[in-house]
């Protein structure tokens, strides 16, 4: 099958980062600076790397172990073999929690993530449960999200992987989950670029799958409510509070846990490095180095230039091998990957969501981020930028 030429045309570019006009609802201010800059600066003044979050963090463990006494966990860390969810992982070890790992295998791991996940573990003393998802209703679930032309077509994955967290959290009566997300390294996500919530995943399987989704759990706004109010489980991102340099990481992780490296940012999947690389840039005209990059930009990890050069190149690099490995996976014919890549985009703004009681509750929405219910990356998604 023909690979079709990736093309990096834009307009106006940030003058501080690189994310460019290609996003939908981005704002440049009279400096040329974008939206999301601003978005990392005013999360850098709220979590400022210097004694007192080192202070903060240490709080933070404190309260963790004194809710977890006498519990065999005290948290619940979600493990994909990836670089962040692994130093996650090494922090919450080293910082004396009692975590317990968790991963969900999608049917898409890389023989080199499950070793990841296994050396960790095991060099770290921590136990690992991994949920596994019947394949077929999950490659149900995913070829849904592509007949539906929108530009989600990972949240399959990631929006399961949030629910099956709480469901073993509330499970294990743990009442934290530490996630290894880091705004210096990975930016906050523009909506339009991925968008999730238990309806949109519920809605979009009705209207193009052919399977019930029994092997894993979907988490609706009930339940969210549920786990947040009644269970009182919240989400706490340890990497906000301790520096991190990339090529460090990469020096710790390899030295210290056997850990290696499977490419580019989240390709620990197959899949994801398909869809990131091929169908995003190809169809949707989305590029998610310029998020990770620009991070690294503001965190003076790369230089501007730097970065430039390389999202020039296409980052595509697996060839027809690939493609054909994927589209065999998925059982879809070539005649069926045309009409996916060719079908006009569409977003969540076509499909039934909880976006619009989620803007009509911004409100409390921004009370639940002020005591720590509601993420600084979810708030910011989507309050922080007029769309």
């Amino acid at each position: 099958m023909k690979i079709v030429p990736f093309k990096y045309e834009i307009s106006k570019v940030c003058t501080r980062c690189v994310m460019d006009d290609s996003v939908p609802g981005i704002k440049f201010d009279e400096n040329g600076i974008c939206t999301y800059c601003k978005i990392h600066d005013e999360l850098e003044r709220k979590y400022p790397l210097n004694e007192e979050s080192h202070k903060k963090l240490l709080q933070i463990v404190d309260k963790i172990k004194k809710d977890g006494k006498g519990k065999k966990y005290d948290c619940i860390v979600g493990v994909s073999g990836g670089r962040d969810s692994t130093y996650t992982l090494y922090n919450a070890a080293k910082l004396g929690l009692r975590p317990l790992a968790i991963h969900f295998d999608n049917g898409w791991d890389t023989e080199i993530a499950v070793q990841n996940i296994e050396n960790a573990c095991r060099k770290l003393g921590v136990d690992l449960h991994t949920h596994v998802a019947d394949w077929e209703e999950f490659k149900d679930l995913q070829r849904s999200f592509l007949f539906a032309s929108v530009p989600d077509a990972e949240v399959p994955t990631d929006w399961i992987i949030f629910s099956v967290l709480y469901n073993e959290a509330a499970k294990n009566k743990v009442k934290y989950i530490v996630h290894g997300h880091s705004f210096r390294t990975e930016g906050t996500a523009p909506l339009f670029w991925t968008y999730m919530d238990g309806r949109y995943v519920k809605g979009i399987q009705k209207r193009f799958g052919t399977k019930n989704l029994r092997s894993f759990p979907n988490l609706n706004l009930t339940k969210y409510l549920h786990y947040s109010f009644i269970k009182r489980i919240k989400q706490i991102r340890i990497l906000y509070y301790i520096p991190y340099n990339e090529k460090e990481v990469f020096k710790i992780l390899e030295n210290e846990l056997g850990w290696k490296n499977y490419g580019d940012k989240h390709h620990e999947s197959k899949y994801t490095a398909f869809f990131q690389s091929y169908i995003l840039t190809r169809k949707f005209n989305i590029d998610k180095r310029k998020l990770h990059y620009s991070a690294k930009i503001r965190n003076g990890q790369i230089s501007r230039d730097e970065a430039l050069e390389i999202i020039k190149q296409d980052p595509f690099t697996g060839g027809e091998e690939l493609l054909e490995y994927c589209l065999k996976k998925l059982d879809l014919s070539y005649e069926d990957f045309e009409r996916i890549m060719s079908t006009p985009p569409k977003t969540f703004l076509d499909f039934n969501t909880y976006y619009p009681l989620v803007k009509a509750l911004q409100k409390p929405i921004k009370w639940g981020n002020s005591i720590g219910v509601v993420p600084d990356t979810v708030y910011n998604k989507y309050f922080n930028v007029n769309l």
